[in-house]
């Protein structure tokens, strides 16, 4: 019988819906004679006639409004600033047709009598009556969740700029986290006194270990997603004093919606601690060469290769051909972009690119019109140990990615390089530099229209071959954090801004350029252990310990992003900047052929003989310099290791013939 009742009865939120809409009616239309009795001071009975025809023609208009305006389907536990305004839209668009309704009865002269003021007092009411309904519901619905939640934190937001106020807002609007918004902490004096959101300001940052033990403070929300490193590491450490845990909310370039969510709140990493300015893109350049074009990334399945990928499905190409020699990286990131970029069309590819034969039918089948060559062995002790895979991936490999490139056609090819190329000491950094000279070669060969260029970056932070993920498994295993040498620094940018600024420099391709990306300001190694220690709540020196082990074979206390004969040039990009072309010997084709002879002979120490052939400035045995850094993007410094002149032709190279 139960169950037959049921049958007939409409579901539940269906009676909800429809009572919110019968409330609506009810308060809106008891406006009305309220609005009469303020106005006539309860004397009303002479103006029956009037309020009940009033009253009557204006619940026709409400039942019109609030179902057109389907507020009684909006959910009133969720109300916000936008509901209130369209509410404010409909009961004033509903005065404004009882008014002239109003004006027009008393200009016909019928012998009912309109008080002009009442829709104006009757929008007032109706406004405040409708308002606190939804209000209400609101609040029951926060103190119920607040009573959900089993444990409750009383948190402490760093930051009271828009950032800060719209976590306050989410963490209001979700009780039921558990996090309690307490105060803010600003430095900008403006800010104090001056509560937000009905929280206050309770200071600056220097008094954050003071908040947090007066207010029984559990966490630190730092909420400046712009933020220096200093100010971040300054606040990681006191709320670290202050046995308090702290997170941070997502950085500039993730809150492209403009809003902080409650589950986008994370624990503060290494890259805020760098504090890096957020990279501006002038997409409409990169847009006019990816878009609606195939697109090839070599690599595809590594740190910067995958990232490269993501930012170019970004830009809608007509396919992107991800290739790779790891099939489960390849297939890794062949699974991300079809679910984040459905829409792209793309193919993935295992490919050795020092398979001459294998990439041709690649450019075959796809003709891509852009190519990112991002394949390359980077891994400066384990090339030093194997220096002949070294030239046969990032020299033989890079090689044939550009002379096939030419050949099909493609359009453009960005060859990623390093800051390792500059200065050699080490069979990495000869071979990435010789990798440059190949692109620059074939693509200043007569018969080749396709634009190639080199772009060179620092270390990435999080990237396969960086010491971070290195740092991090020490600590998990309980220390030592080994350091090579107590002054080694080293450049670093986070793998997103690396991958943004090789699209931009693609963007402004010219035929034979080095780009050199603004690294900003090196980084001591040491500090970065002693930062990634203090970011997993240890002390360093006493939890875990910093230990130095000694310069590897063919490290630098730092690197150079220039050559020592090159300078720069300021670039089209307030990060870019370009290299002016370096003096090379002529005969690069033949001294190229004895550096693959010797490669394929697995010949280490011809290898190494060669390559000072090919590369002028390698110095496998020159001391690593010990004072400041000498050539820097900003300096263009042209000191260093002086280099021999050549003969060139107007390409720059003598011989731009690269087969043996």
């Amino acid at each position: 019988m139960r169950d037959a009742v049921r049958r007939y009865l409409p579901p539940a939120h269906e009676v909800a819906v429809w009572t919110k809409f019968f409330l609506d009616v009810a308060v809106w239309s008891a406006a009305a004679p309220i609005a009469y009795l303020l106005r006539l001071e309860g004397n009303v009975v002479g103006y029956m006639p009037s309020l009940v025809v009033y009253t009557a023609a204006g619940t026709v208009l409400k039942v019109v409004a609030v179902y057109g305006f389907q507020f009684h389907r909006r959910a009133w536990r969720w109300i916000g600033v936008r509901d209130l305004f369209w509410l404010i839209v409909a009961v004033c668009g509903v005065m404004l047709v009882q008014g002239t309704g109003v004006l027009v009865a008393d200009g016909w002269g019928t012998d009912l009598v309109f008080p002009r003021s009442v829709p104006v007092i009757e929008a007032a009411l109706a406004i405040l009556g409708l308002s606190a309904l939804r209000l209400s519901r609101r609040l029951r619905h926060e103190r119920a969740r607040r009573a959900e939640a089993s444990d409750t934190k009383r948190v402490l937001v760093v930051g009271a700029g828009d950032a800060g106020v719209l976590l306050v807002r989410e963490l209001l609007r979700h009780p039921e986290t558990g996090l309690v918004p307490v105060g803010y902490l600003d430095d900008d004096p403006i800010k104090s006194n001056r509560p937000r959101m009905g929280v206050p300001v309770l200071g600056t940052l220097a008094d954050l270990e003071a908040v947090v033990a007066e207010q029984a403070i559990d966490e630190v929300l730092l909420a400046m997603p712009s933020a220096p490193g200093r100010v971040v590491r300054e606040v990681v450490e006191a709320a670290r004093r202050a046995d308090v845990s702290s997170r941070a909310v997502p950085r500039l370039t993730d809150l492209a919606t403009g809003r902080v969510h409650i589950d986008e709140v994370r624990e503060i990493d290494l890259e805020d601690l760098l504090g890096r300015e957020p990279v501006r893109l002038d997409t409409k350049p990169i847009r006019a060469y990816v878009t609606g074009r195939v697109v090839l990334v070599t690599g595809a399945g590594g740190s910067i290769g995958s990232e490269i990928v993501r930012q170019v499905a970004a830009f809608e190409p007509a396919a992107i051909v991800l290739l790779g020699r790891g099939e489960n990286s390849v297939y890794q990131i062949d699974r991300e972009v079809g679910r984040r970029w459905p829409d792209v069309p793309r193919h993935a590819v295992i490919c050795d690119v020092r398979d001459r034969a294998s990439l041709r039918d690649v450019f075959e089948r796809f003709r891509p019109e852009v190519v990112f060559h991002a394949a390359a062995h980077k891994h400066v002790p384990l090339m030093e140990a194997n220096p002949a895979q070294a030239v046969l991936n990032n020299v033989v490999g890079t090689r044939n990615v550009a002379e096939l490139a030419c050949e099909h056609g493609a359009d453009r090819l960005v060859n990623v390089s390093t800051d390792k190329a500059v200065n050699p000491t080490n069979v990495m950094g000869a071979s990435k530099r010789a990798a440059e000279m190949v692109v620059s070669s074939v693509g200043a060969r007569p018969d080749c229209a396709c634009t190639m260029v080199s772009v060179r970056f620092g270390n990435v932070l999080g990237s396969r071959g960086s010491v971070v993920p290195l740092f991090r498994d020490q600590i998990a295993r309980g220390g030592p954090v080994t350091v090579t040498h107590p002054d080694m620094v080293r450049y670093f940018m986070t793998i997103p801004e690396a991958s943004q600024l090789v699209l931009q420099a693609g963007a402004f391709a010219e035929r034979g350029r080095v780009y050199v990306l603004d690294m900003g300001e090196p980084v001591r190694i040491a500090d970065l252990a002693r930062d990634l220690i203090l970011l997993s709540g240890l002390e360093p020196g006493e939890d875990i310990e910093i230990a130095y082990s000694g310069a590897r074979p063919g490290e630098k206390l730092f690197e150079e992003l220039l050559m020592a004969e090159e300078g720069t040039e300021p670039g089209p990009h307030e990060k870019i900047f370009v290299a002016r072309k370096a003096r090379v010997v002529g005969g690069l084709g033949g001294r190229l052929a004895a550096l693959v002879e010797a490669a394929e002979a697995n010949d280490g120490d011809g290898v190494r003989t060669a390559f000072r052939a090919v590369v002028e400035t390698y110095r496998p045995d020159h001391a690593a310099p010990t004072g400041s850094v000498a050539s820097t993007v900003r300096a263009g410094g042209d000191g260093g290791v002086p280099v021999e002149a050549g003969v060139l032709d107007e390409a720059g190279y003598e011989d731009a013939t690269l087969s043996p």
